[in-house]
């Protein structure tokens, strides 16, 4: 229960949470075991291609020590509006078809969120119950690396979750970090949608080599030996990175870019609804049966909203 919430408030919070997650169709976390993988540019990017191949889509960034991604879409400088009540709070539409909702838009810049779990709980679960998304197709999780307060609340708090998205490197140390993401996922009974490799590789400027910095094929490797699925591998090229601090689609900017090109395809991997990995039943999962407010009507057997979860 969140910090000096009794249980009338909760339970009305748990229903509104609910209200606002059945009319978006897929809901999928973001992580990554270790930091600095680039999971924010992966969850910015895939938006992105989401929304240029005709889906709406939201970005829900729960990082709350550093939340960027308002940064990446330069939208940064944007307020949350709210209805008179205080209650409800508009995500900003950073484009056309792609709403963000971030705590960047409600502190300094320079600001550090110096929260203990129960405060990091809280907050999510507002974002969840408050924010008035509309209709979405997509709804993407952004976390902080690990597997702690903010990955659990997510799992906990919607029981239909999609599945999740696992950044990692080639390197070793993350990959180590990313089989931790693997085994989170399963225990708390979520699909595992697959592994992105991100910054694999490094393509020269100037010799179009590609040289590897951080390591090349890990991901893959890790995938074969989990029985997860692996959904590619991203290059690392600098005006990706030159993009994203000024807050621009690069995408946009150079859609037949090694880069863009494969989020292009790990974008399409992921709406085609291709078959997730999990320890229970997960067809469901990314199909077009789970369309919005399909669970909230459902009377399969599936284990989307029925399953067991394990607390931790």
């Amino acid at each position: 229960m969140a910090e000096g919430m009794d249980f009338a408030q909760k339970i009305a919070e748990d229903k509104a949470i609910r209200g606002n997650m059945d009319k978006i169709g897929r809901k999928i976390l973001i992580m990554s075991g270790k930091g600095g993988v680039g999971k924010t540019t992966v969850t910015v990017n895939l938006a992105n291609a989401l929304v240029d191949s005709g889906c709406t889509v939201g970005i829900l960034d729960t990082d709350l020590h550093g939340p960027n991604v308002a940064k990446m879409l330069g939208c940064e400088k944007e307020i949350l509006t709210t209805e008179n009540d205080g209650k409800t709070f508009y995500p900003v539409e950073a484009r056309p078809g792609l709403k963000v909702m971030s705590l960047a838009f409600a502190i300094e810049p320079d600001s550090p969120v110096v929260w203990r779990g129960p405060m990091k709980i809280a907050a999510i679960r507002q974002f969840l119950a408050q924010a008035d998304w509309g209709e979405l197709d997509y709804l993407l999780i952004d976390s902080p690396p690990g597997t702690g307060d903010e990955q659990l609340t997510v799992c906990q708090t919607i029981p239909e979750l999609t599945g999740t998205i696992i950044v990692t490197t080639g390197q070793e140390v993350a990959i180590l970090d990313a089989r931790r993401s693997v085994s989170f996922s399963r225990k708390m009974g979520v699909a595992i949608l697959g592994v992105v490799e991100n910054m694999s590789g490094f393509v020269c400027p100037g010799c179009k080599t590609e040289i590897p910095i951080f390591g090349i094929g890990g991901g893959k490797k890790m995938c074969e030996q989990m029985g997860v699925p692996f959904l590619g591998r991203v290059p690392l090229e600098v005006p990706l990175m030159e993009a994203e601090d000024a807050g621009k689609s690069y995408l946009g900017m150079q859609p037949a870019s090694p880069s863009s090109a494969a989020l292009k395809a790990i974008a399409e991997i992921i709406n085609s609804g291709t078959a997730v990995s999990s320890h229970r039943s997960t067809d469901f999962a990314g199909s077009a049966s789970c369309a919005p407010s399909a669970c909230s009507s459902c009377s399969s057997n599936c284990s989307s909203r029925k399953g067991e979860y394990v607390y931790v």
